[in-house]
């Protein structure tokens, strides 16, 4: 897997209260694409940051219907991927990818 299509599977890393407290326990959240499989997503993220990745669990979270002003729209839907890192490595999300 080339670095260009790396970063078409990884899309940004999620920085939430959550996923702070995960990544005291070697564990990386990231938004993902869709159709992203788990040997995909650990392939882009040991070719990006040069680390050993033990598991791979993903979750879809369907968009929700919204109203804004009256008018009703639908969130799109989501993947998010939680990398387990091996013991010593890790990732500084807070930097950019």
């Amino acid at each position: 897997m080339s670095a260009l299509a790396a970063y078409d599977v990884i899309l940004a890393p999620v920085i939430t209260e959550k996923s702070s407290g995960a990544s005291e326990s070697n564990q990386v959240v990231f938004k993902v694409r869709l159709d992203a499989t788990k040997p995909q997503i650990q392939d882009a993220v040991e070719k990006l940051f040069g680390v050993k990745v033990l598991a791979v669990n993903t979750l879809t979270r369907k968009g929700k219907t919204k109203f804004f002003r009256g008018i009703k729209g639908t969130q799109k839907d989501t993947k998010k991927a939680v990398i387990k890192l091996a013991e010593g490595d890790k990732i500084d999300v807070t930097t950019g990818i």
